[in-house]
């Protein structure tokens, strides 16, 4: 929750801050504009460091920088003090997403991984209705300070939580759980009951195998398979579409119909809970669509329990309902485009902004749940990868957002939006075609051996 909370929460006290720090407004959207290039960059150090030294101390690191960044926006009084810190912000607030579906890919079935992709995505979508309305609040009553106190107090509780009981998950230091973590990457919970166990030969030198420097680069390294490229670009283009309309909200309904602040706060909800009925439906219909595949192809879902899915249509499974999504976030993104340029009663934009907060989470879901099931050994890297795309997508759609409808109108600037989303039907029906061919040409051979590996432990395993 923590990445996408702390840009929306700040949106409403953009003013107040360039007023409160004697700077224009234009300096502080500054602020925006550097926090999510960081955002975009600094996961892909984190997922990376995460598949090789271990979830539990990245997060450690990351919520300690989060909660660090915090106080000092709390108590400075100076512009390049907030352009600084919320950089700082950000690199501690970024990379927790790559980890979590790094533990789910840890934890997790494929049978069972979409309904807690699902679950998951519950936190990065409460953001969008909740933290505009928040920030405002808290900013009107409190002042706008006390929004970096409130993440403050966030981040502090769930960075003690983690260091209390959060287990390191990484097959990369514990195996299948069998193999006991050491130092930092043990909980103070594990550490209080004093309970290890014994570990074999073999499963020590998998360990030492796993372990090696982290290398930034191995998430652009991902975009040369042809499989991760296609999930990730259609991701992409779908959240620079998700981004365009939460960005452009507030101006246009104020233009438009002429709302005032606290109404242009309220008008985030009904995309908020389309988003969020979306993520858990969509992460359970995965798990039934997963079956489905599974007895098409005469596979028990006992026989694909495992990360390894070769043999498999991994990608048929996780793609065979994501069409109607993608039809329907093409039609009603032009759709609402339309509604707004005529001028229709503020209900159809208003129930199109919930259709299109259920189709897009719903293919996010989809393809981060696809992803993570074609890098199972580098699960946090390949959303790391997802990340660098989808930002720098989302930071080019909100470049020419504003003047593509002063150019060409709302009504023609969303129907273009509404066609690069249709563009991902046939890249994924490709996908779903080629995927299992490519699948198989391109694993590395980093891949194999980890795989390999793997699987030695779970055979080794009580």
């Amino acid at each position: 929750m923590f990445s996408p909370m702390s840009s929306f929460i700040f949106y409403p006290a953009i003013s107040s801050m360039a007023d409160g720090l004697g700077v224009t407004t234009g300096l502080v959207n500054l602020a925006v504009t550097t926090y999510m290039i960081v955002s975009g960059v600094v996961p892909s150090l984190l997922g990376n460091a995460a598949d090789k030294l271990g979830r539990r101390p990245v997060y450690i690191t990351a919520l300690l920088i989060y909660f660090v960044a915090n106080v000092g926006l709390a108590l400075q009084n100076s512009f390049p003090a907030l352009l600084v810190l919320r950089m700082l912000q950000s690199a501690g607030s970024s990379g927790t997403i790559s980890l979590g579906y790094g533990i789910i890919s840890d934890i997790a079935t494929p049978a069972e991984r979409g309904s807690y992709v699902g679950i998951f995505n519950l936190g990065p979508n409460v953001a969008p209705p909740i933290g505009p309305i928040l920030g405002g609040a808290i900013a009107a009553r409190l002042g706008w300070k006390w929004i970096f106190w409130f993440l403050c107090i966030l981040g502090g509780v769930c960075l003690v939580l983690v260091l209390l009981t959060l287990p390191e998950t990484a097959r990369s230091l514990v195996g299948n759980g069998s193999v006991p973590p050491k130092g930092i990457n043990r909980s103070i919970l594990s550490l209080r009951t004093g309970k290890q166990s014994e570990v074999t030969e073999d499963r020590d030198s998998y360990q030492r195998q796993k372990m090696g420097i982290p290398n930034p680069l191995a998430s652009l390294k991902l975009l040369r398979r042809y499989d991760v490229a296609i999930v990730v670009v259609c991701n992409g283009l779908s959240y620079g579409t998700y981004c365009s309309l939460q960005a452009s909200l507030s101006t246009l309904f104020i233009d438009l119909y002429d709302y005032k602040q606290l109404e242009v706060g309220l008008i985030y909800l009904p995309f908020g809970a389309g988003c969020l009925f979306s993520v858990y439906a969509w992460g359970k219909l995965l798990n039934y669509d997963y079956v489905r595949t599974a007895k098409e192809y005469g596979l028990s879902v006992e026989a694909v329990r495992g990360n390894c899915l070769d043999g498999f249509p991994i990608e048929r499974a996780r793609l065979r309902s994501v069409f109607y999504l993608v039809a329907l976030n093409a039609s009603a993104t032009l759709g609402y485009g339309w509604a707004l340029h005529m001028r229709t009663h503020v209900a159809i934009p208003l129930v199109l902004q919930a259709v299109l907060g259920f189709a897009g989470s719903g293919i996010f879901v989809a393809l981060l749940t696809l992803l993570t099931d074609l890098n199972p050994e580098l699960s946090s890297t390949a959303s790391a990868t997802a990340n660098i795309v989808r930002c720098a997508l989302a930071a080019t759609f909100l470049a020419v957002l504003q003047p593509l409808i002063d150019q060409i109108g709302v009504g023609c600037c969303f129907t273009f939006l509404g066609g690069l989303c249709g563009l991902c039907g046939p890249l994924l029906f490709l996908e779903a075609q080629k995927g299992p061919g490519w699948r198989k040409q391109q694993r590395t051979p980093q891949a194999d051996s980890i795989l390999t590996s793997a699987q030695q432990v779970e055979e080794v395993a009580p």
